[in-house]
This record gives C-alpha cells, structure tokens and sequence, in this order.
C-alpha cells in the first residue's frame, strides 16, 4: 500500500517561497502520476501541478512560472518549490498519486486514489 507523508509547509511573507516534499513509500509503480493539491478553507481542492513517469508536467494556469513540481526517483520523493506566493495561495496541500499515466497527468482530485495527510502552507499579506 502507498504511503505519502508530506513536509515542508510553513508560514511565509507575500513574495516569499517554500519547498513541499512528499514521501512515497510501498511504491512500485512503474507507470503512474504525482501531483500537488490544494484546499483552503470553504472552497474545492484544486489541482496546483502534476507530474507521470515520463516526465511531462501539467501546472494551473495560476501558478505557472513561479511553481516547479519535480521527483527524485532515488529518494521517492515528490517536490514542490513554490515562488512568489499571494496570500490567496494559504491552503492545506496535499500529494496525490494512480498509477496510470494520461495523456497530460490531470489535476483533477477524482483521477487520484492515494493521498497524503496534508501540509500547511500560510502566506501572510
């Protein structure tokens, strides 16, 4: 069974930047897609970056340019370096994986069936 555990969430200035990891273990995915979500308060989870085996990448639209989401594959691990964040962006965020690969790897939370607990990230205005 896959196991995520994130880190790497704080609280952080308007402008500033944070680094989330996420952890996988019980992985033996050889085909399969990572992404990052995110949930604020009263609102949906929306999908922030998502990344499958191959390499190929799918950013929202508003994080493009200042979000990088990448793996290390020797350490399992699944990151997110977050620049130039708003204080829109404050949100519990969450690592998600399938193991199946898509066209472009989808931010949408109903194509994910193992999730993390979650990690904090606040950004102050």
């Amino acid at each position: 069974q896959v196991q995520l555990v994130e880190s790497g969430g704080g609280s952080v200035p308007a402008g500033g930047s944070l680094r989330l990891s996420c952890a996988a273990s019980g992985w033996t995915f050889t085909n399969y897609c990572m992404a990052w979500f995110r949930q604020a308060p009263g609102k949906e989870r929306e999908g922030v970056a998502a990344l499958d085996n191959d390499g190929n990448s799918t950013y929202a639209d508003s994080v493009k340019g200042r979000f990088t989401i990448s793996k290390d594959n020797a350490k399992n691990t699944l990151y997110l370096q977050m620049n130039s964040l708003k204080p829109d962006e404050t949100a519990m965020y969450y690592c998600a994986a399938v193991n199946m690969v898509y066209n472009f790897p989808p931010l949408d939370p109903n194509q994910y069936n193992s999730w993390g607990q979650g990690t904090q990230v606040t950004v102050s205005s």
